[in-house]
């Protein structure tokens, strides 16, 4: 139950992430994730009761053994008991289904096994990295970035990629993850660093594209490929987006205004045919007057109460003069 008294804050609720061992509550925490994050492993619960069930049943054939060799167990039996078990588990292991093993022997790369069942020489031999196979998303960030026109933006992307090569991931590169997520930043870095605020904020799309290509080029050597990159958000300015909107409401209306004066260049070209068939060059313009009215008229929802005048005597004469032939 939570209590709230005078003089009292209320306590901040705490974001905490599933996929990362520390909170996210503020920016340099947002900063953090993007370079150190952590993936969210999958149960090798599978693995180590297997090794149990291994060490176990060693455990129980020598103890067998023994008992059928000399009749009782004593401390000796015991002994090699743990010994013979503690060889068994060294050297039998279990990959699981994504997972690739870089086997090393006396210190060199002697094997990459996996996934499945897979044994190893006890103190001779031993696995030093498995590798995950299965897409990999990694979040990166990089804050107030200058852009080719020197425009400070925030920009936060993902990246999706995985290791396809575990002897290279093993043996090229110190920390393959560490290392990409670094070259990600980077390379998001670089590639605003190259494109104005404006093809920043537009072409999201090209600087997906330049960002994967930048990194593909350091990545191959780790044996890791690059499957995509996300651009999640872009952060500009405020006094910038003030600036960019009035720009693109001028661009709307100057194209707004062309498209009109388009569409009253058509409407004059109708008007004047219609002229030349009432016999009358000032006909247009009387018609051009009557459409602006019931326009005008249209918009207000008002009513018109047409009375005679020079205007309709005008359309009644041109038009009895165009249905009789007579001169003007």
């Amino acid at each position: 139950m939570e209590v709230k008294g005078e003089g009292m804050k209320p306590r901040k609720p705490e974001r905490v992430t599933k996929d990362a061992p520390y909170e996210l509550t503020d920016k340099e925490a947002e900063i953090r994730a993007a370079t150190s994050y952590v993936p969210r492993k999958s149960s090798r619960n599978g693995a180590v009761i297997f090794s149990m069930a291994v060490f176990i049943a060693t455990c129980a054939v020598v103890l067998a053994v023994a008992f059928l060799l000399t009749g009782h167990i004593g401390p000796g039996a015991l002994t090699v008991m743990l010994v013979v078990a503690l060889l068994v588990v060294s050297c039998t292991h279990i990959a699981l289904s994504w997972e690739k093993v870089v086997v090393l022997r006396f210190g060199v790369l002697n094997r990459v096994v996996g996934p499945g069942l897979y044994f190893t020489i006890p103190i001779i031999e031993h696995g030093t990295i498995r590798v995950d196979q299965r897409t990999i998303a990694t979040p990166f960030f990089a804050e107030k970035t200058l852009t080719a026109d020197l425009v400070p933006v925030t920009v936060d992307a993902v990246l999706f990629w995985v290791a396809r090569d575990a002897e290279r991931a093993c043996t090229e590169v110190e920390d393959y993850y560490a290392a990409v997520s670094f070259l990600a930043q980077t390379a998001m870095r670089e590639a605003v660093g190259r494109s104005t605020v404006a093809e920043v904020a537009l072409r999201r799309d090209q600087l997906d594209a330049e960002i994967k290509g930048d990194i593909e080029k350091e990545a191959a050597n780790w044996g890791v490929d690059i499957i995509s990159v996300k651009v999640r958000d872009i952060i500009i300015p405020d006094e910038l987006q003030e600036v960019m909107s009035l720009e693109a409401q001028a661009d709307r209306e100057r194209n707004a205004r062309m498209t009109v004066a388009g569409a009253e260049a058509d409407l004059a070209e109708m008007l004047r045919e219609a002229a030349d068939i009432y016999g009358d060059p000032a006909a247009a313009l009387k018609l051009r007057t009557m459409l602006m009215q019931y326009d005008t008229v249209k918009k207000s929802k008002g009513a018109v109460v047409t009375v005679p005048s020079a205007l309709s005597d005008g359309f009644t004469d041109a038009a009895a003069r165009a249905v009789e032939g007579e001169p003007r």
